[in-house]
């Protein structure tokens, strides 16, 4: 048989023949088991406030998680909260007041999304009324809100609360924080990230309240909406919060009545001199990363010994990433031998030239001559052709969506801790709060200011400025 690193078309066809009808064969006997519904006692039953936009998003993937039940729902704008009943399979109870919801018995848990500068308060009513909580990020809109919450949360610290900063739940996310503790990528000094799109947000009839990311007193603007996850990576892969900000933000091109920025641009500082360097505009959407195949967003953490270019995905594109060893390095040389070899990280490396990316590929996707049975070897020796050639790219098999959510219910009944927790959200919220104020100001901005604003006693944060 041909050498399996030097694969042909004709081989890699005849065996995606074959992966295509064993998987058909194991969906056809898997399927008892995926129909298979959890009793009532295995199920978290929850609570959903705000069924806007992102309420819905949410919803349409609880429906294919099995470890929670949805029996109310919760909005002030009717249509949208019966386009939300339409979602879930059961039929949940309807309120327009969020505190008639929390007073339901039969509710365990609440997932919270409505606008930004409602989070804290039904977070808040949420732990006072005994709830567990998920709630969509930027977790706090406010100095006063950082602080207070974290007393409150630590007082009901046997409730869980969780953000939704969904790279935390990604396996490429967390394989790639692996490598850098390992050492893979040596030592890791840069982040770039950016999340452009064409055109972004565009004002809707219905005024303020159809518009809320539009205007400062409800919204964080594209600080909060877009960079929060991307600032939250980066303090996850450097192991640590920034010491201080700088940046810029106007807007240029959206004369319509909004206040927030149309673009901003912002430079973090991290204690070991590492740097987040991020952009989000609503002019162009290409993203210059995995050969501009993807758009919008991703980000490239760069280390002395290689970079890796990564993004959670969309529904429609799911989660990658792609490793670049440095050149004249111990790790590039590796690269070199011909067959596929597993790092200490569990990523594995295909045969390349060290300026060609290679595939951080998931510890399941490893060739394993040992244990590995005939089929299961072609079939990823067939990938990694595959990979090689850029025909395509390792892709996550499930969306961090639905892995944070299940995530959720499974701490909820087993009393775990979330990966996205009460001290990750208040970190990102800090981050979007002294953000905005640093291009507001037109200042560097220091971290440690949290420290004393919105406490009692201190000086008012400043009022934001109009764009």
């Amino acid at each position: 048989m041909a050498n399996k690193q030097d694969l042909t078309r004709r081989e890699v066809v005849q065996m995606a023949g074959a992966v295509s009808v064993a998987a058909a064969a194991s969906k056809l006997q898997g399927a008892p088991a995926i129909q298979k519904v959890l009793g009532a006692n295995e199920q978290v039953q929850y609570g959903f406030i705000g069924t806007g936009s992102r309420g819905q998003y949410l919803l349409k993937h609880l429906k294919n998680i099995e470890n929670g039940r949805c029996v109310a729902i919760c909005d002030i704008d009717e249509s949208a909260m019966k386009k939300a009943a339409d979602l879930v399979p059961q039929k949940p109870a309807m309120f327009k007041d969020y505190r008639e919801l929390l007073g339901r018995k039969d509710v365990d848990a609440v997932l919270i999304a409505v606008p930004l500068y409602m989070h804290f308060p039904v977070t808040k009513d949420a732990l006072l009324s005994g709830k567990n909580v998920f709630c969509e990020k930027s977790l706090v809109f406010t100095p006063e809100q950082v602080h207070e919450l974290r007393a409150l949360a630590n007082q009901h610290s046997k409730q869980v609360l969780q953000v939704g900063l969904q790279r935390r739940y990604s396996q490429y996310y967390q394989m790639v924080r692996q490598m850098i503790t390992k050492g893979v990528l040596g030592d890791v000094t840069h982040v770039q990230a950016q999340w452009h799109r064409n055109p972004g947000w565009t004002m809707k009839p219905g005024g303020k309240t159809k518009n809320w990311r539009l205007y400062r007193e409800f919204s964080g603007g594209l600080t909060a909406e877009l960079a929060s996850h991307q600032v939250d990576v980066a303090d996850w892969m450097f192991g640590a919060q920034p010491e201080y900000v700088i940046g810029i933000g106007e807007l240029n091109t959206w004369k319509d009545g909004r206040d927030i920025f149309d673009n901003i641009q912002l430079i973090y500082r991290y204690p070991q001199g590492q740097k987040l360097i991020y952009s989000a505009i609503s002019t162009n959407q290409h993203l210059p990363l995995f050969n501009s195949t993807r758009t919008e967003f991703g980000e490239l953490i760069m280390g002395t010994g290689g970079a890796v270019q990564i993004t959670v995905g969309t529904d429609n594109d799911a989660a990658t990433a792609v490793w670049f060893p440095e050149k004249d390095t111990k790790l590039a040389k590796a690269t070199e031998q011909k067959k596929p070899e597993n790092t200490a990280a569990g990523a594995t490396m295909v045969t390349a030239g060290a300026s060609k990316g290679l595939p951080v590929l998931l510890s399941g996707e490893a060739v394993d001559m040992k244990n590995d049975g005939f089929i299961e070897r072609e079939m990823k020796f067939a990938r990694l052709w595959l990979y090689k050639k850029g025909i395509i790219v390792p892709e996550e098999p499930r969306n961090p969506v639905d892995t944070e959510l299940e995530s959720f219910f499974n701490d909820v009944k087993t009393g775990g801790h979330p990966k996205a927790d009460l001290e990750v959200g208040l970190a990102d919220s800090t981050a979007v709060i002294l953000s905005n104020l640093c291009m507001d100001e037109q200042r560097k901005v220091y971290f440690n200011e949290i420290d004393k604003m919105g406490l009692p006693g201190a000086p008012a944060a400043p009022a934001a400025k109009k764009a």
